[in-house]
């Protein structure tokens, strides 16, 4: 009887760790390999908490959801070419959202830290957190909205030629 008891306890424990609870799978190898002390030596407070540890910003606080002048957002921690201004929309939510990204720019991984399965955009360069992509951008392009922390992005206005 003890032992069966033990063994219930042990399935009860085991069976309490959900996926919610676990990390993205860092196995995947990209181009920018730092280590966690140099990241955060490189980065402000905010830039790690959202690119390193799968942070978000509060809505409607990133200067970047205002901009409209022709460029491109770039990843924060590395440079990578991310997104262009005519891919941007408002989309009321109160992060920078895009209908699709530069061509192979990006990595994909899926969370669950909210209880249920999202799809995670990531640099396709470093790793690091960029945002989420929902399904309910603009129709008459992608239909994708590409939810992005503007504290992981950096904007390079284009020249004028």
């Amino acid at each position: 009887m003890k032992q069966l008891s033990i063994i219930l306890i042990m399935l009860i424990l085991t069976s309490c760790k959900s996926e919610a609870q676990q990390e993205k799978d860092n196995s995947k190898e990209f181009k920018v390999q730092k280590t966690e002390q140099e990241w955060k030596a490189e980065l402000t407070d905010e830039q790690f908490q959202i690119l390193r540890k799968a942070g978000t910003e509060r809505p409607y606080s990133s200067p970047l959801n205002d901009i409209k002048q022709a460029g491109t957002f770039v990843c924060a921690a590395c440079g990578n070419e991310l997104y262009e201004t005519k891919h941007k929309f408002d989309s009321g939510t109160g992060w920078p959202s895009f209908d699709r990204a530069i061509d192979s720019s990006l990595a994909y991984s899926s969370d669950r830290k909210l209880g249920y399965e999202r799809s995670e955009l990531l640099c396709g360069d470093c790793g690091g957190h960029l945002g989420h992509i929902f399904d309910d951008g603009p129709r008459e392009t992608t239909g994708k909205r590409h939810c992005i922390n503007g504290a992981a992005l950096q904007f390079i206005p284009k020249e004028k030629s």
